[in-house]
């Protein structure tokens, strides 16, 4: 075994800016690098791939690439849009924001007029003609419910149990799957808490908060190409693309990072990575960190000649049978003409069938679920798209590791401890506090 290298000692010079590490170049990694130079810090990205991004970036260079999974945002998410416009990217450009719609293939339709937000949705519910008038009332009294005892509940009550009292047509139609799209977790598992925690920022986190955000491009272009162009124009960060790191270390002596001296570090990679690297630091934290579980998510893109939606993005009525939630529309985004992006989240079962057999299933839905004559021509699978850890699995009561791993050392990711479930918005605010924190701790130097 090759000797151990020994702890260089830090020896940043006075007035000189302190040294961070950031591990991990994905959306959290490149939120904590941005808001560190900004505060004055030298920052070295160390990124195992050769490309930035981690679960949310496209698979190539090119305008048309695919993107490793489809995301959507909302306008809840305004450290993401923040962090967006400070290194260059202008929404109008990369994003269609328009109100929240679920709009059914068979003509149901849950869409928010203008107005305030919970007016809105108050209004949304009334003119829902796909329901009861008694099952409209239903959901208003629960939705009511809800806002006076301030969107809280038991910690160990799943999404099932929240909804346990809602019309089955409400549910199917509405609550299940704005779960599964904000959880990436089934309604029976999903944490009610957490899941609350999301409709309040949406409802009540003012104008456009509850509007959804449609890429119009590669989520590359969404945040990590500009964010390489502003870090490497800043003259403040070391990118450092297809370096894994290997070892972690912090003492009273100082930081290191693969042997190499800093003042901090932010662990901004996957929870598997930052379990091994802190595991001599803080075991505890790195048990916590490796007990997470997972949920996958599918993707499987489709083409049409000719064809186009009714909606850039449409909901689909999943069962045994049928696997996807949303389709999204590429050339009626703008982006791919007559290519289709149909989303499996939650996707677990269907991925124990295997993903040609779940390709198979969403070619079937596609063709059962429109009119005749939405698909002109033949429907081809371009490709199926799995990512198998796409998020954790959002559980009540789950014991997510905090902030601090060590003196020197914080985390980064969207499975840290935190209100949000495991969203870019989530990634991103875990990328800042963590700079956040450093900031307020004392620099040990020499």
């Amino acid at each position: 075994m090759a000797a151990e290298r020994p702890i260089q000692r830090v020896t940043t010079a006075p007035g000189a800016a302190p040294r961070l590490a950031v591990i991990g170049g994905g959306w959290a990694g490149l939120a904590a690098a941005v808001r560190a130079v900004e505060k004055g810090w030298q920052v070295s990205l160390f990124e195992m791939a050769a490309q930035l991004g981690g679960r949310a970036r496209s698979l190539g260079d090119g305008k048309d690439a695919p993107d490793n999974g489809q995301h959507i945002l909302i306008g809840a998410y305004a450290r993401t849009l923040h962090l967006m416009h400070t290194v260059g990217v202008i929404e109008k450009q990369v994003l269609l924001r328009q109100r929240l719609r679920l709009q059914y293939a068979d003509g149901r339709c849950f869409a928010l007029p203008p107005g305030p937000q919970a007016l809105a949705f108050a209004r949304a519910t009334w003119a829902c003609t796909a329901w009861t008038p008694g099952q409209r009332l239903s959901l208003l009294r629960w939705a009511a419910g809800m806002a006076l005892r301030g969107f809280n509940c038991p910690a160990d009550w799943t999404v099932d149990r929240l909804a346990q009292n809602l019309p089955a047509p409400v549910r199917q139609m509405l609550i299940d799957p704005l779960c599964v799209a904000a959880l990436n977790t089934p309604a029976p598992a999903a944490s009610a808490q957490v899941l609350l925690r999301v409709l309040k920022d949406a409802l009540l986190g003012g104008p456009g908060s509850a509007d959804l955000l449609l890429p119009k491009q590669g989520l590359q272009q969404l945040l990590p190409a500009a964010a390489r162009q502003w870090l490497a124009a800043s003259g403040r960060c070391d990118l450092r693309l297809g370096t894994r790191v290997q070892s972690l270390q912090d003492s009273a002596e100082g930081c290191t990072v693969n042997g190499e001296a800093f003042d901090a570090a932010v662990l901004a990679c996957s929870a598997i990575e930052a379990a091994r690297l802190a595991q001599p630091l803080n075991a505890t934290w790195a048990a916590e960190a490796a007990a997470i579980r997972y949920e996958p998510i599918v993707t499987v893109l489709l083409s049409c000649s000719g064809a186009r939606l009714p909606a850039p993005m449409m909901a689909l009525q999943e069962s045994t049978d049928a696997p996807a939630q949303f389709v999204l529309d590429h050339g009626a985004l703008g982006w791919v003409p007559h290519r289709f992006a149909f989303v499996i989240s939650g996707a677990a079962a269907w991925l124990e069938r295997g993903l040609q057999a779940t390709a198979d299933a969403t070619l079937r839905q596609a063709m059962a679920a429109f009119p005749a004559g939405t698909w002109p021509t033949s429907l081809t699978l371009l490709r199926a798209l799995a990512e198998k850890r796409a998020t954790f699995r959002c559980t009540p009561g789950l014991a997510r590791p905090g902030l601090k791993v060590s003196d020197r050392v914080f985390a980064a990711g969207d499975y840290v401890a935190g209100p949000y479930p495991a969203t870019l918005e989530g990634a991103v605010r875990a990328g800042e506090n963590a700079v956040v924190q450093l900031q307020r701790r004392p620099v040990s130097s020499s």
